[in-house]
């Protein structure tokens, strides 16, 4: 592996420098932000590098978010299982993911937020844990926590790594910074020969393909078999707008009011909504109302394991799905649904999930973040592409015109599912081998 530059140290230094500048605006930041999302403000002083220390030789995975979590628990699973008595550590950066992320917790395990990336909060983190591995998730870059790693001798994985093409020509006008954090890499995982080709090009030596980790996530089968119990109660079929983004439910919602006579001739579908963000789930309520419509909350259904939608659920235009990590009850409640993120130029959301539930897909141009898994699902039958929101409005009310039709689909997305999984296998082994060779 090749020494830093001048230019490159120089760069890396100015990056520390101004982090730790921003440090009292990025702690200001956290508590403001906790008064929303209280777990945003909890362990500050792990923000910062500190905390107990552990015991040496723990594999540490870091899962940034909701996304990279879920995607890590099915890694996680497989080292256990490899390794039986394995010690974790898993950090995160987002409320989001640090609360998915405690049902991944054994006895021995430690969960941390990852520290802010400068030097000394690195440093601070890294003498405490004494990690055997380091495990980043997907996209994850950070230059300081790379750079100490390496000379604390913990080798770096980036697992299930993705690389956009335009990440990467973004990438190039940052090369002095970001060139040393992709060669720091020991190892890097990819899902697609595509990905594998633009991690190269960015400089990291060791790349293998491994596929993608979320084709190995298993639904929920309690929240599934919920889901569809509580779609028989209904005995009208449900439209779902999965994991929206932000403009993405107004479109909608004004497509819905304009497709009155196809949403007659579909059997009058409830309209299920379930934002990305639990931040905006009081905004989109006040939408729904906004736009003349009623609306019934998850939230409102209870949390029992028997809880069943109030009677007066069942007559409502829209339901908003303000819960989190269940997904498999409400992809068990859709008859079709639509890819939230994929209608603005956001990526996309996770299409796999979807698959695995056995729900026909319509997505819009943008998947970049999930090109592989869109094209496979494509050429599988088990989705559809369309221009834009109210074209696959429209093109869903079809689809729940044409049963055989949708269910053909629906038996296409779960084969498509089971056919590309073995990824976490794959990756598994050779991050166990380099934790090896720190004992």
């Amino acid at each position: 592996m090749s020494a830093d530059s001048f230019k490159e140290r120089l760069a890396r230094g100015v990056f520390s420098t101004l982090l730790r500048l921003a440090s009292p605006a990025y702690a200001l930041r956290l508590f403001l932000r906790g008064r929303q999302e209280p777990l945003y403000a909890a362990h500050p002083a792990e923000r910062f590098g500190f905390g107990a220390s552990i015991a040496p030789g723990s594999i540490w995975v870091h899962a940034v978010s909701l996304g990279e979590t879920r995607a890590a628990a099915a890694l996680i699973d497989r080292l256990r299982a490899e390794r039986p008595g394995m010690r974790l550590l898993l950090t995160h950066t987002t409320a989001t993911g640090r609360e998915a992320g405690r049902a991944l917790l054994r006895d021995g395990d430690t969960q941390r937020w990852l520290p802010f990336d400068t030097p000394g909060a690195v440093r601070r983190f890294l003498r405490r844990t004494r990690p055997a591995v380091g495990v980043l998730m997907e996209t994850e870059i950070w230059p300081n926590v790379q750079h100490e790693a390496l000379k604390a001798g913990v080798p770096m994985v980036l697992a299930n790594a993705r690389l956009s093409a335009r990440s990467l020509r973004r990438g190039e006008k940052f090369k002095a910074l970001l060139a040393p954090a992709a060669r720091s890499l020991r190892l890097a995982l990819a899902q697609t020969t595509e990905d594998a080709d633009r991690l190269r090009q960015a400089g990291v030596a060791d790349v293998r393909v491994c596929g993608n980790l979320k084709f190995d996530l298993q639904p929920d089968e309690a929240l599934l078999a919920r889901g569809r119990a509580w779609r028989a109660g209904l005995n009208r079929p449900v439209v779902m707008l999965a994991v929206s983004r932000e403009g993405e439910e107004a479109a909608m919602l004004a497509a819905w009011q304009q497709a009155g006579e196809a949403r007659a001739r579909a059997g009058s579908p409830l309209l299920l909504i379930v934002p990305r963000h639990p931040q905006r789930f009081d905004e989109i309520a006040a939408l729904v109302t906004g736009a003349g419509l009623t609306v019934a909350r998850r939230s409102a259904f209870g949390t029992s394991e028997i809880a069943t939608p109030p009677l007066s659920a069942g007559v409502a235009d829209v339901w908003l799905g303000d819960s989190m990590r269940e997904m498999a009850l409400y992809y068990g409640l859709a008859d079709v649904a639509l890819l939230g993120g994929s209608f603005e130029k956001l990526g996309g959301q996770n299409l796999i999930e979807t698959a695995a539930c056995g729900v026909p897909l319509f997505m819009g141009p943008h998947t970049f973040n999930f090109a592989e898994a869109a094209e496979l699902s494509l050429q599988a039958g088990a989705s559809r592409r369309v221009e834009d929101l109210p074209r696959a409005l429209d093109e869903a009310l079809g689809l729940l015109t044409r049963p055989a039709e949708r269910d053909a689909m629906s038996a296409a997305a779960t084969a498509f599912a089971a056919a590309h999984r073995g990824a976490a296998a794959r990756m598994a082994a050779p991050i166990l081998a380099l934790a090896d060779t720190r004992r």
